[in-house]
């Protein structure tokens, strides 16, 4: 039976060869492919991962098989991230790969999509076949890449806008999912066996239902522990300015929550917590994490820093060495500043010399290790 092409996506077919691949809406059309085989790479968070997940589900269903090596892939999809420049430079890396490998097999296409700056699309043009903007990927079922752990986004985009994230740039403004939408799958994973469910968003917290504002996350999180069956409800990436009372009385009575919270902190200083827009201060965190630990005394906390944010000084880099030392994460993933284009930190001089990022960050990592 032909397998139907999504409105998102057209390919031309002669002679089961891809000719090309472009944005598109027109109403569904019908073709079959035989024996073309697909390749995702993906950088950067969960939300690209689950992403790709669903991508590499809609390959499927028009005709396309998954292949564990890129050198008989057909088609190879990247999904790539631009929170940092090394995450872009990666990408860049790889076209020189994808120019041998097309000089082997001339029928090979190449697509970039996920988290692309702007100012990025003009050079990656010269290595890639498309650039793509997958629309609507929440409509399709993933193909879940893990055994026990399922990835369900209830949320995309962000309207935070902190001073050194790109996120509401790539990926727009926040767009929340149909909570039915949202119990459906988590029901689906629970019955074929995952025993993990993470629940995905830019900003979890400012989660709200479309078709009922009054369901905000600690609703949902509610209405998921009290699904029937055997599993743990895990959560990324809160933010401490609205991790509300409520909330916290909703973890500390399920008894589905995994007892794990990655809570960003990025900087232990008021005066860099303003520049980076992120509208709480190093009192409020700590605060915040006292009252989680009273309620859920068994958590285990992770955050989120990032050293050498422009103007940072060894003074005010030291009061995060000090919040690290009160709170005792038991890990962190700890970031150098990287300069982001059309970010409001952009706008501000990255004078924090290479080095010294690296030393902060040496100095972080083994804080960790400290018992």
């Amino acid at each position: 039976m032909p397998s139907p092409i999504y409105p998102w996506a057209y390919l031309a077919i002669e002679e089961n060869r891809i000719l090309r691949k472009t944005a598109f809406s027109r109403p569904f059309f019908y073709c079959k492919i035989v024996f073309m085989n697909y390749f995702i790479i993906t950088y950067g968070c969960q939300m690209n991962k689950s992403d790709s997940e669903r991508i590499a589900s809609v390959l499927e269903k028009i005709g396309y098989k998954a292949t564990s090596k890129e050198n008989r892939a057909d088609l190879i999809v990247v999904n790539m991230c631009s929170v940092r420049q090394s995450a872009v430079d990666r990408v860049y890396g790889l076209m020189p790969k994808f120019k041998k490998l097309k000089a082997k097999n001339s029928g090979l296409k190449t697509i970039l999509t996920g988290c692309i700056l702007k100012e990025d699309k003009p050079k990656f043009a010269r290595g890639f076949d498309q650039i793509l903007k997958f629309k609507d990927l929440l409509n399709y079922q993933p193909k879940y890449q893990e055994k026990s752990t399922a990835l369900v986004p209830i949320s995309n985009g962000c309207n935070n806008f902190c001073a050194y994230c790109v996120v509401p740039y790539v990926r727009g403004s926040l767009a929340c999912r149909n909570h039915d939408e949202i119990l459906r799958e988590v029901k689906n994973v629970i019955k074929k066996g995952f025993r993990e469910i993470w629940l995905l968003g830019q900003n979890v917290n400012d989660y709200r239902s479309p078709i009922n504002p009054a369901i905000n996350f600690a609703k949902l999180l509610k209405m998921i522990n009290d699904i029937p069956g055997e599993f743990k409800i895990l959560f990324t990436s809160p933010h401490p300015k609205n991790f509300s009372p409520e909330l916290i009385e909703t973890l500390a009575k399920s008894e589905k929550f995994g007892k794990y919270l990655n809570l960003p902190l990025q900087s232990g200083d008021d005066t860099i917590l303003r520049k980076m827009n992120r509208n709480y201060t190093a009192k409020e965190y700590k605060n915040l994490v006292k009252k989680i630990q009273e309620k859920i005394p068994e958590i285990k906390l992770s955050t989120d820093v990032i050293v050498g944010f422009p103007g940072e000084t060894k003074k005010q880099f030291q009061n995060t060495v000090k919040l690290f030392k009160k709170i005792k994460f038991g890990n962190a993933y700890i970031a150098k500043y990287s300069p982001r284009s059309g970010t409001a930190a952009w706008q501000m001089k990255d004078n924090v010399p290479l080095e010294e990022k690296k030393e902060r960050e040496r100095i972080l990592r083994a804080l960790l290790q400290t018992k």
